[in-house]
């Protein structure tokens, strides 16, 4: 898309501009919503000056162009949002552990940095969603935070902390009350200041998990009613809430379980759309144990 740079009252946005760029290629989805998150954010920043009122009404209009193609190639991420969501967070979090991976085999370069930068604007993408679980809020807060530390060490030559040894980030040493390198105890909570686009000559990406080539099915005609993407409003889908008591007896599970096991069901969900069984079957194995866990 040949978008125009966005004026100086909205260069908030422009991080995200960039980060859909270079998605554009590798995966339309993404560049998609966060393009979608510029628009939301542009407005909440700036909608009533003439060059930002005319900036957000242009994109608007390339993004509903967008749109009406991918859901006429049968990309239902676009068109169903429980599906999108379930889509961007996989993506996310697919990133932040690849990166998570590489620092704690310090593989300290200017590659990871942005790879951990990226992951944190994608974090915010998928707040347009609506809020967000702890888990993502705390990745978000370490991949912000190890980006600006990594990045600090390599323009001062210091050789960075890589993470604790381990297969996958649980939040103990960025929650706790442990020593963190380069900041107090209290640094966790309190990440240094945000650092700025890094060079995208460096490709900050993971090998995707899956390979996800566009759906043949179902048809654009399928997708005849869904809103306009101008609306912009998040619909209310029940799917996505957590269950309510129905008055049977009490099975033991909290919110949080059913948070977990409704993302993973989302998961699955997104798996199908691009027929990709063993993942699907992968997500709805993890949603069933935490279902029947304390059954």
């Amino acid at each position: 898309m040949d978008i125009p740079a966005p004026p100086p009252a909205l260069k908030v946005v422009s991080p995200y501009l960039k980060l859909a760029k270079e998605y554009d290629k590798r995966d339309a989805v993404v560049a998609y919503y966060c393009r979608l998150y510029c628009i939301q954010k542009g407005i909440a920043t700036d909608s009533k000056s003439p060059d930002c009122k005319a900036f957000l009404f242009k994109l608007m209009d390339m993004l509903e162009n967008t749109k009406k193609g991918q859901v006429a190639q049968g990309i239902e991420a676009v068109a169903n949002e429980i599906v999108g969501q379930a889509h961007m967070e996989a993506i996310a979090l697919n990133l932040f552990s690849f990166a998570d991976q590489e620092d704690r085999k310090s593989n300290f370069s200017k590659s990871l940095v942005k790879s951990f930068y990226s992951a944190n604007l994608l974090f915010d993408v998928i707040k347009q969603f609506g809020d967000v679980s702890e888990e993502i809020a705390l990745k978000q807060k370490y991949a912000k935070w190890k980006a600006t530390y990594i990045n600090k060490c390599l323009q001062t030559g210091e050789t960075p902390v890589p993470g604790p040894k381990g297969s996958e980030f649980d939040g103990a040493e960025f929650s706790s009350e442990s020593s963190i390198p380069g900041g107090s105890t209290s640094g966790a909570a309190q990440p240094p200041s945000f650092p700025q686009p890094y060079n995208t000559n460096q490709t900050p990406y993971p090998p995707p998990a899956a390979s996800y080539p566009s759906p043949s099915q179902p048809s654009a005609s399928s997708y005849a009613n869904y809103p306009p993407a101008a609306s912009y409003q998040r619909p209310t889908h029940s799917e996505d809430e957590t269950p309510t008591d129905t008055g049977t007896p009490s099975s033991g599970l909290g919110p949080d379980d059913f948070q977990q096991a409704t993302k993973f069901c989302k998961y699955a969900i997104s798996s199908l759309q691009y027929e990709d069984v063993s993942t699907a079957i992968d997500n709805l194995t993890k949603a069933l144990r935490i279902l029947k866990s304390n059954q």
